[in-house]
């Protein structure tokens, strides 16, 4: 085997995709170019990974020459793919770190309908966790901290525009008093 490809990088995972109880794409990201370069061979891809795991019960598969990981809740399906020499168990962080994280976000409702009206704080979320494919975080507490979450709050959809403003007046007037 070529030794280029088995040298360690930085460059973890492939892609990060998010699926409903049908196999429908609600969120994806694909940090590798090369992977699956057109939107269809991403859906095909989607496709073929959702039907090989969503009756599954396993965690782990190896399809189409990458490694995936996943896991589901009630109506989604949470999927991180990387590499086929990819240490499963960093794989692994990232999908429990996004799911706790969004777990958090969503108070407990990790629903469709849920991620569907906060798709601004998961799209936060999946940011602060991977970069380029590369994994920033793994500790969805920290995550939490980074997006400046916090559980009594009201999510940004449910608060007025004056609130949004006043809060964002208070966080300005706090880091000039720091």
């Amino acid at each position: 085997m070529d030794s280029m490809s088995m040298e360690p990088s930085l460059y973890t995972v492939k892609a990060l995709f998010i699926l409903d109880n049908d196999g429908n794409r609600l969120l994806s990201k694909y940090y590798d170019p090369e992977l699956y370069p057109s939107m269809k061979e991403q859906n095909n891809f989607e496709k073929n990974v959702f039907n090989k795991t969503h009756k599954a019960d396993n965690e782990i598969a190896f399809l189409e020459g990458m490694t995936v990981v996943y896991k589901s809740s009630i109506d989604l399906f949470f999927y991180v793919v990387g590499s086929p020499q990819e240490n499963e168990l960093m794989l692994m962080s990232v999908l429990n770190c996004l799911f706790d994280a969004l777990t958090q976000i969503l108070r407990k409702n990790v629903e469709r309908r849920y991620l569907l009206e906060n798709m601004e704080g998961v799209f936060l979320v999946v940011d602060e966790i991977i970069d380029g494919g590369v994994i920033l975080e793994s500790d969805p507490q920290q995550v939490l901290q980074k997006v400046n979450y916090k559980s009594d709050e009201s999510p940004l959809s449910e608060q007025s525009v004056a609130q949004v403003i006043q809060s964002a007046k208070d966080q300005i007037k706090w880091s000039i008093l720091k």
